[in-house]
């Protein structure tokens, strides 16, 4: 099978290109990148179907029951998040898999929040297909917020830790 930087580097190889749809098979694994948007996106429906639910519950609007101060209150406050988000760098999941925190359940978390990494710190595992893929944080800052929780099935690009960049 493939490994993750060669998976990655496919990605960047069809995103600049004209291809649409990629699949690779190997000993029956197999990889299917599509180009959906302006990038690709490798394509798992299944997966994709049981996160659908609680990721539309998350975006339900919010019942206009709190007085308007309490409202002006929150926009600040999000407003503040934003700002401060957009100084963040995301670790996203180059795949989807499954997220552990640790190599083993005896064995403490790779990080924590306040946990400083390198380019090259392993900040946690993905697993896809029955292969663990030691995903690295590949930029050097300090973590300020862990997005998934272990055992959770994660989404390819999806935001898995926030780092304060140094």
């Amino acid at each position: 099978m493939l490994k993750i930087q060669e998976i990655r580097e496919l990605i960047k190889l069809i995103d600049q290109s004209s291809i649409d749809e990629f699949t690779y098979e190997n000993e029956g694994a197999k990889l299917l990148l599509k180009k959906s948007a302006p990038e690709a996106v490798i394509s798992h429906s299944v997966q994709a179907a049981a996160e659908a639910p609680s990721h539309a519950a998350a975006q339900a609007p919010q019942a206009p029951s709190a007085p308007q101060q309490d409202q002006a209150k929150h926009e600040e406050v999000q407003q503040s998040e934003t700002k401060q988000d957009e100084n963040l760098v995301k670790i996203t999941s180059p795949m989807v898999g499954t997220f552990y925190a640790a190599s083993s359940p005896e064995t403490g978390n790779y990080v924590e929040i306040g946990s400083k990494v390198k380019n090259d710190s392993v900040v946690c595992i993905v697993e896809a297909m029955k292969l663990f893929n030691e995903i690295e944080a590949e930029t050097k800052g300090e973590i300020v917020e862990i997005l998934a929780e272990n055992g959770q099935l994660v989404e390819y690009g999806q935001p898995l830790f926030l780092v304060k960049p140094e």
